[in-house]
């Protein structure tokens, strides 16, 4: 190799193996990597948590327990994701206190019932306004308590009369249901559905969060797993429009009607239990 080129080469070189050669500069974990650990990892003193999905009806089932006592809740269960579940709470050797319903879903039947078969002691919960049986029939500020931790209900009607989120105690995490989806929001054609209620649910009850809570939908179909309260009041496409503007969107979507809605609906009015 000539002088020349190696001296041109000198400082490619140089800038190549500084990395190597100098602690890396710290940076700063992004809004995702901040989601991601969360959602994985945790922090200390936060509850266990798994985010399960079903993949007929793109529903997410949530796992949260405290890692000290062991008790646990299950957030939108679904009937064919039972055992599954239950393998998972096995295996990490928790108790399951409460089975979550965020509304009774047109989609899927609901894995309340068939858990409250299997689990001796387990108490089935939904909203007071559903118009369906549980153990605990939930109002705005009620508090599910595991162990040290405990979640709080808002109620988030709209998408059905019955809908609420549930939020975790440090307010760093929101089970939103159907009111609030990423990028989305549930339809408002059925099932005591209203466009209004559900904007006005949104923002004042989901959006009054920290902006970095994280929201956890009951569905997804794109593939995303979660986002923020901070994201959704940017960008997500129907609820940053104005009331108006919100009500004629939801009033011409012209959705068919959910494949299930005829069995699940009855279903879930009954714990999940229609038929089993």
């Amino acid at each position: 190799m000539s002088a020349a080129l190696l001296n041109r080469l000198k400082p490619a070189v140089s800038v190549a193996i500084r990395p190597w050669s100098c602690k890396p500069p710290r940076i700063e974990p992004s809004s995702a990597a901040s989601a991601r650990l969360y959602s994985g990892l945790m922090e200390p003193g936060a509850p266990l948590f798994r985010q399960l999905f079903e993949s007929e009806s793109s529903t997410y089932t949530y796992l949260l327990a405290d890692t000290d006592t062991g008790e646990a809740v299950l957030i939108d269960p679904v009937l064919e994701t039972v055992d599954r579940d239950l393998q998972l709470i096995t295996e990490l050797g928790l108790t399951l206190k409460v089975a979550l319903n965020t509304h009774c879903h047109a989609d899927h039947i609901t894995g309340s019932g068939l858990l409250k078969k299997k689990v001796f002691g387990l108490k089935s919960a939904i909203s007071r306004h559903s118009g369906a049986a549980a153990d605990l029939l939930l109002s705005e500020g009620d508090r599910i308590r595991f162990g040290k931790h405990s979640l709080t209900v808002r109620e988030t009607p709209g998408h059905t009369d019955g809908c609420v989120t549930y939020v975790t105690e440090d307010e760093r995490m929101a089970f939103t249901g159907d009111a609030l989806l990423i990028r989305g929001c549930g339809r408002t054609d059925f099932q005591q559905g209203s466009a209004q209620r559900l904007y006005q649910s949104v923002h004042q009850k989901i959006f009054s969060l920290p902006g970095h809570c994280f929201v956890y939908p009951a569905h997804d179909y794109k593939g995303q797993s979660v986002s923020t309260v901070e994201e959704e009041k940017k960008f997500n496409p129907r609820l940053t429009k104005t009331l108006h503007e919100f009500v004629s969107v939801m009033n011409n979507l012209k959705l068919p009607k959910p494949q299930k809605i005829d069995i699940s609906v009855p279903a879930n009015l009954v714990c999940g239990l229609h038929d089993i």
